[in-house]
């Protein structure tokens, strides 16, 4: 049974993740350092980057570390976007070539300021990758390219093999969790990647304890069924500072497993539901 909310209480054992360490780590972090990249494991604050890395995967982000919006639970920074580097998408190819990646991740920062929301780096980014390395598979998580039918068509024409915007959380709490990005929109644009291209998986993630109810959260699963999302991840939101929005409160393991089985019963081809649970975890398991 899927449980209400409750008052936020100390970080339960279930949330605390590994510390990052392990030769593994160390050698990816000179890797992306030399190589002049982002990942969203760091500027973001995930707290999977030990394990991740340890397992030689990591979410690249493109187009820069600032973002045009700013969103109430996010850790990257917010402000003036830096200028497009061209050169970004062969350094990720090399990077990915040298980590000796089967599968990878590629993410965004908002870019509001370009009129296709940065979807041509995300197109060059997918070529360079499979230029370099024809065997790995792409997996990209895409902003809203706020509703450019023509944007997601550029990421669609280079063939991902998966395609993953983020609905975060429920529609009443948009306002303070996702300034400047509208719920339809974010459905009508992953319906667009579908019908632009039906065979390529789409998948969609919302974050757990903002304030939002089970009932809402069950609604939301059916919104992204109805267009047509094949694959779903469902995590804890943890505050990155004190600034950021408060935790209303933490969801245990097992309301995480009802939520898991509620989504494969709505036919989702796979739920990766969990309390350390993010969006691009475990992302080539889901393929």
């Amino acid at each position: 049974m899927l449980v209400s909310i409750t008052s936020p209480a100390p970080r339960p054992h279930w949330l605390r993740a590994p510390a990052p360490g392990g030769d593994n780590y160390r050698e990816l972090k000179s890797l992306i350092d030399r190589l002049r990249l982002h990942t969203v494991c760091e500027s973001a604050a995930c707290p999977n980057v030990g394990e991740c890395w340890n397992r030689r995967t990591a979410t690249f982000m493109i187009l820069g570390n600032v973002c045009t919006r700013r969103c109430g639970f996010c850790a990257v920074r917010k402000g003036a976007p830096l200028e497009v580097d061209y050169d970004e998408p062969r350094r990720v190819a090399e990077a990915v070539a040298a980590m000796g990646l089967s599968f990878a991740v590629i993410t965004s920062v908002n870019r509001d300021d370009r009129k296709d929301g940065g979807a041509a780096l995300f197109a060059m980014t997918i070529r360079a990758i499979r230029t370099r390395t024809p065997r790995c598979g792409v997996e990209v998580l895409v902003p809203d390219f706020q509703g450019s039918r023509e944007a997601m068509q550029i990421v669609m024409d280079a063939s991902p093999d998966v395609l993953n915007h983020n609905t975060e959380t429920v529609p009443r709490l948009y306002r303070q969790v996702r300034l400047g990005a509208r719920y339809e929109r974010s459905l009508e644009m992953l319906l667009a990647a579908k019908e632009c291209s039906p065979a390529t998986p789409t998948k969609s993630g919302l974050m757990l304890g903002l304030g939002e109810t089970g009932g809402e959260v069950l609604e939301v699963m059916h919104d992204l069924r109805a267009h047509r999302v094949d694959i779903l991840t469902l995590g804890q939101y943890l505050r990155p500072s004190p600034k950021h929005l408060p935790i209303v409160r933490y969801v245990p393991p097992e309301e995480f497993d009802d939520y898991r089985r509620a989504g494969l019963e709505m036919g989702f081809r796979h739920v990766e539901a969990g309390p350390l649970v993010r969006s691009s975890y475990h992302a080539a398991d889901a393929v």
